[in-house]
């Protein structure tokens, strides 16, 4: 799917491990964000300042506990239904 074809409050699903790539402040590089597979729900569906047609979803992650993680953005090549 393209970010396009994605709605506020879609569910999705990690396509693959997503790391935080040094863009969150209060997390360590690298530091795991969403295994493949974890479960989350768009909350927002942008794009880039300096490139609007590269399109973003911010999406909130469970966690282990179940309860939804801060929104982290995220490409549509990142996710899945």
């Amino acid at each position: 799917m393209t970010a396009a074809e994605y709605t506020t409050g879609d569910m999705v699903f990690a396509l693959a491990d997503i790391s935080n790539d040094g863009s969150i402040p209060d997390l360590k590089e690298d530091a795991p964000i969403a295994l493949a597979g974890t479960r989350g729900v768009v909350v927002k569906v942008g794009h880039l300042e300096r490139q609007p047609e590269v399109h973003v979803l911010l999406v909130r992650f469970e966690g282990p506990d179940g309860t939804l993680g801060a929104p982290v953005g995220c490409f549509a090549r990142e996710l899945t239904q």
